[in-house]
């Protein structure tokens, strides 16, 4: 099997019975790494953390990893790069996106979250989790629009523990189920088009309502 981005995210769950068979332990450090560098760089937020977190609870109920301190580290990861991200929002946020022709660093990607702050407030923190992209922008955000952190970690914890231990438990729970083990890939898709719905969501009503006071004008 070819290693490549799109084979990785539809085979995860093998890649993770080689990791959890060649690193032993060590694939708590490497999960805790991902998790991490998904919420807390963002320039990572491409990883596949909703369909990962299925797995590692699926793995988990096999045998393979212990499913307690698999949810306590990644929760853990997830609280430290949501602080790591708001820090670095906080202290260096306006000069890392001051170029609009930058690839890594892409204003559209500030906009949208900018825009889910503008409807959500505060509880954008805990509501971003279960939305890719924005959940590693939107700690950032935080950080940029001085969001003060006693409240800004009160929302990361409580989001964190909704999508690392809702994700992990499911995944224990149902991941190994003979039709969705067997149709894991389709459920991995499933869960990237469900994750990316709402953004893209509001993505189209917000250019939609954008081009509406140009027609009305006219």
């Amino acid at each position: 099997m070819d290693f490549n981005p799109i084979d990785l995210i539809l085979h995860l769950d093998v890649y993770l019975d080689m990791l959890v068979t060649n690193y032993g332990t060590w694939i708590y450090a490497i999960l805790f790494m991902v998790i991490f560098c998904e919420t807390g760089l963002v320039v990572m937020p491409f990883l596949p953390g909703d369909s990962l977190l299925f797995i590692a609870g699926a793995v988990a109920a096999g045998g393979g990893m212990d499913p307690v301190l698999l949810g306590g580290l990644l929760m853990l990861a997830a609280i430290l790069g949501d602080s790591t991200n708001y820090l670095i929002g906080r202290t260096a946020g306006e000069k890392l996106f001051s170029n609009p022709d930058s690839k890594i660093f892409r204003r559209d990607y500030l906009q949208q979250t900018h825009d889910f702050y503008d409807k959500h407030g505060g509880k954008t923190v805990t509501l971003a989790r279960f939305l890719p992209i924005i959940r590693t922008f939107a700690p950032f955000v935080a950080g940029v629009g001085k969001m003060p952190y006693p409240r800004f970690f009160a929302f990361s914890v409580l989001g964190t523990i909704l999508w690392v231990g809702g994700l992990v438990t499911l995944g224990f729970f149902f991941g190994n189920v003979p039709f969705i083990k067997q149709n894991l890939s389709l459920l991995v898709v499933g869960i990237i088009l469900l994750s990316l719905l709402p953004m893209i969501i509001s993505v189209v009503r917000s250019r939609l309502g954008g081009s509406n006071p140009k027609a009305e004008s006219r």
